[in-house]
């Protein structure tokens, strides 16, 4: 009987430990110009609009330190400007923006610990 008990007792406790693993533990930074993130840990995905005029940069810096992250950048309905599977290792680069509009860059972690930037330069 004392054997069902505690077999229960860990029955019951194992879903309470399971929700106590974060899916963000970090820093996040957002509004209409820019995306900025630092994480450690990343399991989840986040988005954000960014206003941006034709022919402004956008300058990307990313951070890999543990797990993937995939990123895109895109235009409401259209074609990404950019985007990338299962990033594992650091880069920075710029991308022009073609055209005026609402971008929004959405970023999925996969046991993820780095840092994201994503910003609208004039």
């Amino acid at each position: 009987m004392k054997k069902f008990c505690i077999m229960g007792f860990l029955l019951l406790l194992l879903p309470l430990l399971a929700a106590c693993v974060s899916d963000f533990d970090g820093s996040r930074t957002g509004n209409d110009r820019e995306l900025i993130m630092s994480y450690r840990m990343f399991n989840t995905t986040d988005s954000q609009e960014l206003t941006v005029a034709a022919g402004d940069n956008i300058h990307v810096e990313i951070t890999a330190e543990r797990g993937q992250i995939s990123l895109t950048i895109q235009r409401d309905g259209e074609t990404p400007l950019y985007q990338a599977e299962e990033i594992a290792s650091s880069d920075a680069f710029d991308l022009q923006a073609n055209k005026d509009g609402t971008y929004t860059v959405s970023v999925t972690g996969k046991k993820a610990k780095g840092a994201i930037s994503v910003v609208v330069q004039k």
